[in-house]
């Protein structure tokens, strides 16, 4: 038997690809292979059963709770911050929401102050030539995750008005920041554009 010349395979004349066997050892360990064969799914608008309980642990059909030696609940606080009729969780609207976030920051804004021997807190937002203090909330310029190039602060309501700076950490020697953290900064912000910071104020147990 003769030697058989080696074709040439060009953009032009491409070599035939050999066809993989019906049963590929691939075939064998795909996911189809170890998956049960299930029917379609129907469309939404159609499905069945709609606010069944299709699956139950335990006694849970209208159990009855009972107590020993005559405990009684009381509640704790001002009668202004109990419940004092029903409540929808997460029905809540969106300015509230916004009250009851500001109101916290300006919370733990006085916390700082307090425990750093703060005089007061100027606005992140306006143009300082001289180091200023600020009081925020740490957030990110996106959707992606948090980095040194990325970090905003936004303002508190009372004196920044909600207002967003971008935030330049590179003077500071350590920080460990996340998103929604209230902080109290120290720094330059000479064209109102972007913060310096060069002291960290946080939130200590």
């Amino acid at each position: 038997q003769g030697s058989q010349k080696r074709s040439n395979s060009t953009p032009e004349t491409p070599r035939p690809k050999r066809a993989l066997p019906s049963r590929s050892p691939y075939g064998l360990f795909s996911p189809g292979s170890f998956s049960p064969s299930v029917t379609p799914s129907q469309k939404y608008s159609s499905r069945g059963g709609r606010g069944e309980v299709v699956a139950s642990f335990g006694s849970v059909q209208g159990p009855a709770w009972s107590g020993r030696g005559g405990c009684a609940v009381r509640l704790f606080g001002c009668p202004e911050q109990n419940l004092s009729k029903p409540y929808k969780l997460m029905f809540q609207k969106a300015l509230d929401v916004r009250e009851a976030l500001a109101g916290r920051v300006e919370e733990l804004g006085e916390v700082l102050r307090r425990h750093h021997g703060l005089d007061g807190f100027s606005s992140a937002v306006l143009p300082a030539q001289e180091p200023v203090t600020v009081l925020g909330q740490i957030s990110c310029d996106g959707n992606g995750k948090l980095n040194a190039k990325s970090v905003l602060l936004v303002g508190d309501k009372e004196h920044s008005g909600g207002g967003q700076v971008p935030l330049d950490l590179s003077e500071l020697p350590e920080y460990s920041l996340f998103p929604g953290q209230v902080v109290a900064l120290e720094g330059t912000n000479s064209t109102g554009r972007r913060m310096v910071v060069t002291k960290l104020y946080e939130v200590t147990p």
